[in-house]
């Protein structure tokens, strides 16, 4: 079944009703890139009771060796149901060879830049084109990281993006072994050996992550550290960002620690932008950890709600107002 896109191919390829909500998957086949066998599938969650009123919409990304589970329980229990039934339109992206967007030719050499520079701004046009609005987007670990690095490269603006959220993002943590180059080089001769890191097999999660993520992010995290690559430098190209900006940590968040991801958010150049830490000294009632800070009962009751109203707040017309206001630091 095709869909209504005049942009590029897209096939809705299912349309199911899971209880109080809407589940529609669509392909996309946005031929942008090097490698034009490049399939994203994203997912729209709307509500049965009013399918045809769409609300603000909003794009979420999942991070390293995730899919769209992270957001979106087969129960319906998530993030991304919580903002359909506040009366967001929510999508819901998975990236290159990640749940449902199947694995490209160029599997191996999949990256963070090729993510950031083809695929988020085709999913920003389609999903533009079917709300008649600019969507705001919200970013978990790598989904967050993949946002910076399509604002400082310029391949999202404020003409695709009416807000960010980034959590627990960060790419200035550095590593000692990284730091030695007999190491590092040893490490890339023997990594670029495999195709993929398994996540179920290393207890990351449900997904494979391909070695070109992985790659990249041994260079980001290295001795010199660079976040960029030969088409620009992201870590400046940040300080011109105008997009208002949510940067949120959790004080058990020992992956992507509090400092480095404050570091990030005081690289944009946003000037409505905050600051969020998730632990028992900023008013929580428990120190949330990576995955918890999004996927706990406790996030559910204390974290979603602020989550909801950083978008309403930044929406025209305003949605309805949360019943917790914001606590965050400029």
């Amino acid at each position: 079944m095709q869909s209504s896109s005049h942009l590029f191919p897209v096939a809705l390829i299912s349309a199911e009703r899971r209880g109080d909500l809407i589940e529609d998957v669509y392909r996309l086949k946005p031929a942008n890139s090097p490698d034009f066998t490049v399939e994203l599938v994203v997912t729209r969650l709307g509500r049965v009771a009013i399918p045809d009123v769409r609300g603000v919409p909003v794009i979420l990304l999942h991070g390293s060796f995730s899919n769209r589970r992270f957001w979106y329980s087969p129960k319906g229990i998530g993030l991304g149901p919580y903002l359909a039934r506040a009366g967001f339109d929510v999508w819901i992206a998975e990236m290159r060879g990640h749940g449902l967007s199947a694995r490209n030719e160029r599997y191996r050499h999949n990256c963070v830049a090729d993510y950031a520079r083809y695929d988020l701004p085709a999913i920003a046009a389609f999903v533009a084109e079917q709300s008649g609005q600019v969507p705001h987007w919200i970013g978990h670990s790598l989904g967050g990281t993949t946002l910076a690095v399509a604002l400082g490269g310029g391949y999202l603006d404020s003409t695709h993006a009416a807000s960010v959220a980034l959590f627990g993002s960060q790419v200035t943590r550095s590593y000692w072994p990284l730091k030695v180059p007999p190491l590092a080089w040893f490490a890339r001769i023997v990594l670029k050996r495999f195709e993929h890191v398994s996540g179920p097999r290393f207890k990351r999660g449900p997904e494979d992550e391909p070695m070109g993520v992985i790659l990249e992010s041994l260079r980001w995290h290295g001795l010199f550290r660079r976040f960029g690559d030969k088409n620009g430098d992201w870590w400046s190209g940040l300080k011109q960002v105008n997009v208002p900006t949510l940067c949120v940590t959790a004080t058990g968040d020992h992956q992507d620690p509090e400092w480095a991801c404050r570091e990030l958010f005081e690289q944009f150049g946003s000037e409505d932008k905050d600051f969020l830490v998730l632990g028992r000294d900023h008013g929580f009632t428990e120190d949330f950890d990576h995955v918890q800070m999004l996927v706990s009962k406790a996030a559910q009751a204390q974290v979603w709600p602020r989550v909801a109203n950083w978008l309403s707040l930044r929406t025209t017309p305003v949605q309805p107002e949360s019943t917790l206001n914001m606590s965050a630091t400029h």
